[in-house]
């Protein structure tokens, strides 16, 4: 099997091919000309510098000139290295490939039109020529397309990679000095100084986003925003229009939340997001587990508290509620679920109704719970005993590690 065409070479087209070699410098220079007058992107100061696209012309002409001369076989080493360059240069792929388009005519045409002028090839000869031409179009043009985006992929994934180490040094406190976060901000395309909210979700399973898209979705609203993704955790940076602004991320994140989420308080300072961070992450710990929702520390007072010291909240949770944790399992759930429903209503008669039992059930059940824990709710200090007990038991159903 031979070249393109699968035929054996022939010494018409071998002939043509040596005259169109011999003037391949002027060729060269035609061809950059003609594809700077078509393509605006080469035309101006643009990615590519001129002396380079004229270095690729000679080197392309010259190997097509070449293969169809001889009939291969051939390598595609040069399109890879044009596609590779081109990349790097950050010349966008359809410009690359509109210069292919009409460097690829342009060879034709030259051939064509020598080869009726001197009458070395036959009309079936530029039947083959003509074939041949594209047929090497299209490898070349695939060759460079798939270099191209492989050095682009390369490209995003080395940028992925930054970036998330950027973020990781504001997230997690990284920055050694206030230069860095300067560097930081300035990459990631945030202000130094503004309004801005730390955000912690709860990863759904292992290395999974908790918020998909959650990047361009906020973009989308004009809020610029950094994220990056722990094995457990999905964790971001947001930058606000003003303080006020709070509620709009609220109500961008809400829909899309299938975990607990916290928002830390509003700060002003970029270096200080990692200490925001933490109060995000109380925010989370503080929505009770296997709730699905969203929470701002500023508007949870009192389970921000008690996330923030687990072990000592659960501890003083146990010393609270005493004997009514060691009552049997159906009667202490009632008492618990009375007592939630209390302090979640601020009256005896709403918790009736929202129990579906009538107050006198109510308040003998409160009753209940004064005389296994020695609190009661008619006492205002006793009372706030046992809703920050009846708070932690909802934070932390179990003993924190």
């Amino acid at each position: 099997m031979y070249g393109l065409s699968g035929l054996p070479p022939n010494p018409n087209m071998t002939a043509l091919a040596a005259v169109m070699m011999e003037r391949l410098p002027q060729l060269a220079d035609q061809l950059t000309a003609r594809i700077c007058q078509q393509v605006d992107a080469y035309r101006s100061d643009g990615p590519v510098p001129r002396e380079d696209l004229c270095l690729s012309c000679r080197e392309n002409l010259e190997f097509g000139f070449r293969i169809l001369s001889t009939g291969g076989p051939y390598d595609l080493s040069a399109p890879r290295r044009t596609g590779q360059r081109r990349a790097s240069q950050g010349a966008p792929l359809a410009m690359v490939l509109s210069a292919y388009r009409i460097g690829f005519a342009y060879m034709w045409d030259l051939m064509a039109a020598e080869g009726e002028r001197s009458g070395l090839v036959t009309a079936s000869d530029l039947i083959r020529i003509a074939s041949d031409v594209w047929t090497l179009n299209e490898a070349y043009t695939s060759e460079m397309t798939s270099a191209y985006r492989d050095v682009m992929t390369e490209q995003m994934l080395r940028h992925d990679q930054e970036r998330s180490a950027l973020v990781e040094v504001l997230l997690e406190g990284g920055a050694t000095d206030t230069t860095t976060v300067w560097e930081a901000a300035d990459l990631l395309a945030l202000p130094y100084q503004g309004w801005f909210v730390a955000v912690t979700a709860e990863a759904p399973a292992l290395a999974k986003q908790a918020l998909p898209d959650i990047e361009k979705r906020l973009r989308d609203h004009g809020i610029g925003s950094a994220w990056r993704l722990r094995p457990d955790l999905h964790m971001g940076v947001v930058s606000l229009r003003s303080a006020e602004s709070l509620a709009r991320v609220v109500e961008v994140v809400s829909p899309v939340v299938t975990t607990r989420v916290g928002l830390s308080p509003v700060f002003q300072d970029l270096e200080k997001t990692s200490q925001f961070m933490h109060l995000a992450r109380i925010a989370m710990a503080s929505i009770p587990v296997g709730e699905t929702r969203v929470c701002v520390f500023d508007d949870a007072p009192v389970p921000a508290l008690i996330a923030s010291a687990p072990t000592t909240s659960y501890r003083v949770m146990k010393n609270v509620l005493g004997s009514l944790l060691e009552t049997p399992a159906d009667e202490r759930d009632m008492l618990l679920q009375t007592l939630h429903t209390y302090f979640a209503t601020g009256s005896i008669a709403e918790a009736g109704e929202r129990l579906y039992c009538h107050r006198n059930t109510v308040r003998h059940r409160l009753t209940r719970i004064a005389q296994l824990t020695g609190r009661s709710v008619d006492h205002p200090l006793e009372a706030v005993e046992l809703y920050i007990a009846s708070q932690t038991l909802l934070c932390l159903p179990k003993p924190p590690d």
